[in-house]
């Protein structure tokens, strides 16, 4: 497989979801970030392992934060990572945290694959 999609934020329901169907439907080798990093491999192994009951033969690896190297030249990077509201929070605090998220993300991202697509899934 020569195509690779970086999913950050990938040990939560959404990254999980969309790093399982891009592996699935082998379109890609995945790798998931997550600042959780056993969580981050956890999940990587349980997709990577399933993928082999449904024939592809995508590579699935999931790394830490520290470890955005992994992600190098990667096609495409899903963003889902950002923090869930909180009671009290207002949309607008919400986006003030989640837009410094996407920005420390970014710098990653584009430092290892400069030429990616990026995909931020992202509330608010």
């Amino acid at each position: 497989m020569n195509r690779k999609v970086t999913v950050v934020g990938g040990a939560g329901n959404v990254g999980a979801t969309v790093a399982r169907a891009v592996s699935q439907k082998e379109l890609a080798d995945v790798v998931i970030v997550d600042i959780a990093a056993s969580k981050a491999a956890g999940v990587a192994l349980d997709i990577y392992q399933s993928c082999a009951i449904g024939g592809s033969a995508s590579r699935v690896t999931g790394v830490g934060v520290e470890g955005f190297a992994e992600t190098a030249n990667s096609d495409v990077v899903v963003i889902t990572s950002g923090m869930p509201r909180k009671p009290g929070m207002s949309r607008d605090d919400l986006l003030n945290v989640n837009y410094k998220i996407m920005q420390d993300v970014t710098a990653e991202i584009v430092k290892h694959s400069p030429h990616c697509i990026i995909v931020p899934v992202a509330n608010p």
